[in-house]
Formats: structure tokens, C-alpha cells, sequence
């Protein structure tokens, strides 16, 4: 798997991250985004998800239509990582992990990806990467979709 950052993305009224039982990150209305980056992953491919995320228009206009971006509903996003988005479940019930990147590249990635969400002008909270993270959220909707970077 070649250049496939991946990503969950739930529309949520609230979102919070915990490690050792101590909130490190927390939003109200906006999206919490599951990233999980892929062995022979660029810039380019944290680039793309992360335009298409802060542009994903999921939030109802005054008529009540999915039709507005998270800035327009001035949201904000949870950034978690998650490697084990990345399994593979394909030989048996265990899963395989081989397509994930390595830890140092996956945290390289991982924090362009925040950057430049940032950089776009959306507040965002994150987890800890590498942590036992315990994620709560209110999925709004319910709305989630999952995107990567390999569908242009």
C-alpha cells in the first residue's frame, strides 16, 4: 500500500481525548478525525486529505442541507492517530499492521496533517501520538465518512 493516508471523519456536537484519565483535547461542534498514515506516504498525500477534510461540506445551511464546510459552521476538529486504520484483516483474524508507516514517519505526517489544518484557519485539539488514548464523542447525526488519500 502505497501513498494511502487514511482517515474517519464523524461530524460530532462534542469530542474529547483522554490519556491516564487526564482530557488533553476536547471540541464542541466540528469533526473528529481518525488519520492513519500508510508506509510510503508524502506531504502531498497529508496535503490533499487535509484539504479535502477542512473543505468537506457535512454542515446544514439554514434550509437544514448538508451543504457547509467546517469553517462556515465555525467548527472545530479532534486529530487523533490510529495506525490501526491500516489493518489488514485479509489472512485470518488477526490483524497485520505491515501497511502502517513507522512510527517516526507516521508522526511526521501525522503533525504536517495538524499543521496545515491550522494553517487553513481551524482550531484544532489533538491526541497524544503513540498514547493509550480513550476517545468520547457525540457522532451528530449520525455522519461519518471515511476518506484516503489514493481516491483523487
Amino acid at each position: 500500500m502505497d501513498g494511502c493516508v487514511r482517515a474517519v471523519v464523524q461530524r460530532v456536537s462534542r469530542a474529547e481525548v483522554r490519556v491516564g484519565g487526564r482530557t488533553i483535547g476536547r471540541i464542541d461542534t466540528g469533526l473528529a478525525v481518525l488519520l492513519g498514515v500508510a508506509r510510503g506516504d508524502s506531504e502531498a498525500d497529508a496535503a490533499l486529505l487535509a484539504d479535502r477534510i477542512v473543505g468537506l461540506r457535512i454542515f446544514a445551511d439554514a434550509e437544514g442541507k448538508m451543504n457547509l464546510a467546517l469553517g462556515a459552521a465555525a467548527g472545530a476538529m479532534l486529530v487523533i492517530s490510529q495506525f490501526t486504520l491500516l489493518a489488514d484483516t485479509s489472512h485470518g483474524r488477526r490483524p497485520s499492521f505491515i501497511d502502517a508507516a513507522a512510527p517516526d514517519e507516521a508522526r511526521r505526517l501525522y503533525e504536517h496533517f495538524l499543521s496545515l489544518v491550522r494553517g487553513a484557519g481551524v482550531k484544532v485539539e489533538a491526541g497524544e501520538f503513540g498514547a493509550m488514548m480513550e476517545v468520547e464523542l457525540v457522532n451528530h447525526g449520525p455522519v461519518t465518512i471515511i476518506l484516503d488519500s489514493k481516491a483523487r
